[in-house]
C-alpha cells in the first residue's frame, strides 16, 4: 500500500463538474493498493498518517500531528501509484490491486482512518475520473510505502 501524502491549506474533488468533497487545513492523501496488502498495511499506514508530526507548531516547527491541530482529512484512491516505468515510455500497472481486492481494503483505510482521527474523513469516488485541487501548505509532500519499512 502506498501513500502520497501533501499538507494542504485546502484540498477538493470534482466528479462530471461536481464539488464531492473537499477538506480546509489538513491532509490529502492519495492511496494505491496492491494485491498483497493487508489488514496490517493499513493499520500501520492509518497509525502513521494520523500521528506524523508535518504541521507547524508555535515557533515554526513541523512538530504537530493532524490530531494536534484537529485538521480534516480527504483520500483519493489512485492506481497509478504503483506505476512500473522500467521498461519502455508507457507505464505498466500489473501490482495495482483489481477493484474486487482494492475497494474493500480502501473502504476499510477510510474507516480506520475516520476513527483514528476521531471524525469523518472525506474521499473522492473509487474508480471515477475525478479532478482534484489542492493548494499544498509548505509545499511538504511526503511518499510512504508499506512494504517498505525503513521509514
Amino acid at each position: 500500500m502506498r501513500l502520497l501524502i501533501q499538507r494542504v491549506a485546502s484540498a477538493g474533488v470534482n466528479i462530471d463538474g461536481v464539488e464531492k468533497s473537499s477538506i480546509r487545513n489538513g491532509l490529502l492523501l492519495f492511496i494505491g493498493i496492491e494485491a498483497s496488502d493487508t489488514e496490517e498495511d493499513i493499520d500501520i499506514l492509518c497509525r502513521k498518517t494520523v500521528n506524523l508530526r508535518i504541521f507547524d507548531d508555535e515557533k515554526g516547527t513541523m512538530n504537530k500531528s493532524v490530531l494536534d491541530i484537529d485538521g480534516e482529512i480527504l483520500i483519493v484512491s489512485q492506481f497509478t501509484l504503483h506505476a512500473n516505468t522500467k521498461k519502455g515510455n508507457r507505464p505498466s500497472y500489473i501490482r495495482a490491486a483489481r477493484p474486487e481486492v482494492s475497494v474493500p481494503l480502501y473502504e476499510q483505510f477510510c474507516k480506520k482512518l475516520s476513527l483514528l482521527l476521531e471524525k469523518p474523513v472525506q474521499t473522492g469516488e473509487f474508480g471515477a475520473d475525478m479532478q482534484v485541487h489542492l493548494i499544498n501548505n509548505g509545499p511538504v509532500t511526503i511518499w510512504i510505502d508499506s512494504k517498505n519499512r525503513d521509514y
